[in-house]
């Protein structure tokens, strides 16, 4: 009938998630480019469960390694990669961080971490020019990251993603920094930096201060060495 208005179901446009998806996948995309122009080997997925195949079933057994090591990721912990790794029987773990470990061990296990076959870590930041951001307490991280174990993977949820290398210096210590402050407090580590109150960077003095290393990869070398597996999904700080 002229003029009748037809019900149809409607597109639940408000939960549905794709669209999001294929917002990232563009932004991803170019990512991806500038990391490869950058010499990083560098891998796109779907899913933090894409991200866990990918490394067991593709890079592991394409490096070969007999050990590995990490830096204490959470994205590597979120995704259950951790957890795989451990299972692992023909894979010797290099692990630095124990529950109760003394101060000299810690150390001992940060060097040893140097010479893993293959290095996993987060990253605080990626720029869209391709370049990785880190800022550590110790400095191990960045240390492996840049000089050390034969490969790095770096596994990066898309809310790593920066426009520039001032955008990702701002992230890390008005966000990653504090908030990761207030995680090691949850765990009992007793930290009691100024971030914890203001929830922004202070410059602070404290004795727990996190922010020691900055560390900015601009290209891989050698080329591929480092992989950076970037995930269309928000995990990690």
């Amino acid at each position: 009938m002229k003029g009748e208005h037809r019900m149809t179901e409607p597109m639940n446009m408000f939960t549905s998630r794709e669209p999001i998806k294929q917002f990232w996948r563009v932004r991803l995309e170019r990512v991806r480019k500038a990391l490869e122009k950058n010499n990083f080997e560098t891998f796109l997925v779907d899913s933090a469960l894409d991200a866990k195949r990918l490394v067991m079933e593709e890079i592991l057994p394409k490096v070969g390694a007999e050990n590995i090591s990490w830096g204490g990721s959470m994205t590597m912990e979120e995704i259950g990669l951790g957890e795989a790794l451990r299972q692992q029987e023909d894979i010797t773990l290099l692990d630095p961080i124990k529950e109760g470990i003394s101060l000299g061990d810690l150390r001992k296990g940060m060097l040893l971490s140097l010479s893993a076959d293959v290095f996993f870590s987060g990253t605080n930041a990626v720029t869209e020019a391709g370049q990785l951001v880190n800022l550590d307490m110790y400095g191990n991280r960045v240390a492996a990251i840049t000089f050390g174990p034969k490969h790095v993977v770096i596994l990066a949820g898309r809310n790593k993603i920066v426009h520039d290398l001032e955008a990702a210096t701002d992230r890390i210590r008005n966000y990653v920094a504090p908030a990761h402050v207030r995680r090691m407090n949850a765990l009992g580590m007793g930290y009691n930096n100024p971030c914890m109150e203001s929830s922004v960077c202070q410059n602070c003095k404290s004795p727990t201060r996190l922010c020691n290393a900055w560390g900015i990869i601009e290209k891989s070398y050698p080329q591929g060495r480092i992989k950076v597996v970037l995930i269309n999904e928000d995990i990690g700080l």
